[in-house]
């Protein structure tokens, strides 16, 4: 059976309580409604980000999304432009967007333990032009969200210094693991070789990262 809590939290007072708001009151200020520079310089060189979206259920998405660094427009000071690229064809986030246009985005950038947040609302767009400008190796995306920004902020690095992220040395081994198509052949029950999925799998990494 699934496990079920003793003790739940639920309401600020209770947790309040127990971790009392932060006296300096910097946690909250440091919150803005735009990206200033300070933001524009990470996001442009960010290579990775993760992508939240919710349905009208309250049902979450979390997506990974990577690109060489720039990969992520900086609009103007209150929009960004995330292209779309060849994938599972899910479209778990899109949908999601679809339904309460909100998104929330999670900026790293290699060897910094700080992160970039926003929040903001979000909109699936195919305009031509702001396609063209997140082109790579001469694909075209063939759709992209477009985010507008109502919060931005710095988070600290405590979560990745505490992690060892960037620290290769600190890495757990990774002998044991299971692999991608492993996976998903026990996952998906369905009627195919663990050698015929590997396979699908290399050739969808070696050669479809543009190419649909």
């Amino acid at each position: 059976m699934p496990y079920e809590p003793a003790e739940i939290v639920t309401s600020e007072a209770q947790l309040r309580s127990i971790v009392p708001k932060p006296p300096s009151g910097t946690q909250d200020v440091k919150i803005i409604d735009h990206i200033d520079r300070h933001c524009r310089v990470w996001i442009e060189r960010s290579p990775f980000l993760v992508m939240t979206t919710s349905d009208a259920d309250g049902r979450l998405d979390c997506s990974p999304k990577g690109d060489p660094a720039g990969f992520v427009k900086v609009i103007d000071e209150k929009t960004l432009a995330i292209p779309d690229r060849p994938g599972n064809r899910r479209f778990d986030g899109f949908l999601n967007i679809m339904q309460t246009g909100r998104i929330g985005l999670l900026f790293f950038v290699p060897n910094r333990n700080e992160t970039v947040r926003v929040n903001g609302t979000a909109r699936v767009v195919r305009d031509l032009a702001l396609r063209e400008r997140m082109a790579i190796k001469g694909r075209v995306p063939e759709l992209a969200v477009l985010v507008g920004v109502e919060e931005a902020f710095y988070h600290c690095g405590k979560a990745i210094i505490r992690s060892g992220l960037w620290a290769p040395e600190k890495a757990v081994s990774t002998d044991g693991l299971p692999t991608y198509a492993e996976a998903n052949v026990d996952h998906t029950g369905r009627d195919y070789s663990l050698e015929q999925v590997t396979k699908w799998f290399e050739d969808n990494e070696k050669y479809r990262l543009y190419d649909d």
